[in-house]
């Protein structure tokens, strides 16, 4: 079995993110750190080819930013990672974000399930997940709390997924595509040995023309970026007691007309 998971460079969210005075968006020295939803998808793959005997392979799309992630992910043990590195792809969207993967699983051609992170936490969406699962014709189980079970003989997949009615159990052929909760696993700490065999790796590094996209035009242009107007924040602590506090509390909300 082959599984493929994807990663990406995020701002730390610790990290206080504005837009530059050229207009693009800045963190400053803060440093990326791998995706924190791909950590869960990233041990989960691990996990899951060492019970059947598979091989993992990491995917990044986008430039030197996303190098460490890659680097991260193999220190933690995934067998192989790809790069497909292409200036058109710093500006796309979603979809075309999407498009350039499908064409890399096409590329790889053996892949029998994609495992993916719940969301990317620099654009806060999940879109790409399932577009990559419709462009590949490929099932779409999102939310997966557990895997149940792998039958590679029956090409088959059971998960548990976590929906807000409770858990849901599905049976899915393969290949599909996944993505997971942080409920599934624990991700791992790089071993010393891994980080060694990480920072030694010589990662392939692929481009849009070599994926057959070099013409690819982007459905979506961002045409600027701007940081939220500021406001001006008070706070007043109320005296009195809680009673008092609480009588306070309702007549200053009466007058402003909140209630």
């Amino acid at each position: 079995m082959h599984i493929l998971l994807m990663t990406r460079g995020t701002p730390d969210t610790a990290a206080r993110v504005v837009v530059d005075d050229s207009g693009a968006v800045s963190w400053g020295d803060a440093a990326t750190v791998v995706n924190p939803w791909d950590e869960y998808s990233l041990e989960e793959g691990i996990r899951q080819a060492e019970q059947t005997d598979g091989q993992t392979t990491v995917l990044a799309l986008g430039g030197e930013l996303h190098l460490d992630a890659l680097k991260h992910s193999l220190a933690m043990g995934v067998q192989n990672a790809i790069l497909v590195d292409d200036e058109q792809l710093d500006a796309r969207d979603s979809l075309a974000y999407a498009r350039a993967a499908a064409a890399a699983v096409q590329q790889l051609a053996d892949i029998d399930l994609i495992i993916l992170g719940k969301e990317s936490v620099d654009v806060g969406t999940d879109q790409h997940n399932v577009q990559l699962a419709r462009l590949l014709g490929w099932p779409m189980l999102s939310y997966v709390s557990r895997i149940l079970a792998i039958d590679e003989a029956a090409k088959t997949i059971r998960v548990e997924r976590m929906l807000e009615q409770g858990l849901q159990t599905v049976r899915s052929r393969l290949p599909a595509v996944i993505s997971v909760m942080k409920d599934i696993n624990e991700p791992r700490y790089p071993s010393f040995m891994g980080i060694r065999r990480a920072a030694r790796a010589d990662i392939p590094r692929w481009s849009l023309a070599d994926l057959g996209l070099a013409s690819q035009e982007s459905p979506a242009e961002v045409l600027e970026y701007r940081d939220l107007p500021g406001g001006d924040v008070s706070t007043e602590i109320l005296a009195g007691s809680i009673a008092e506090q609480a009588e306070q509390l309702v007549a200053r909300l009466l007058e402003e007309k909140v209630l």
